[in-house]
């Protein structure tokens, strides 16, 4: 059975957490506890920090289970 990936957003980043290729490292709520909980649900709070802390510490995932996408700003 496949479990679908979660989506946390903020207004100008997504964050999407696949559980099913997850390691379960705990870098992610090692490195950025403010952000990433193992223990309180959502167990992503992705108001804590600032956007570019939280890229950061998405790129340090060694599964690939965390991904980010960031909100395309219109310019005039």
């Amino acid at each position: 059975m496949k479990i679908e990936s979660k989506k946390f957003k903020t207004q100008d980043l997504t964050v999407t957490y696949d559980p099913g290729i997850c390691k379960l490292s705990g870098i992610c709520s090692k490195d950025l506890s403010e952000v990433f909980s193992d223990s309180i649900i959502p167990w992503i709070n992705l108001e804590h920090t600032d956007t570019d802390k939280i890229i950061k510490q998405i790129k340090k995932c060694p599964s690939g289970a965390l991904k980010f996408r960031l909100k395309e700003k219109a310019t005039y």
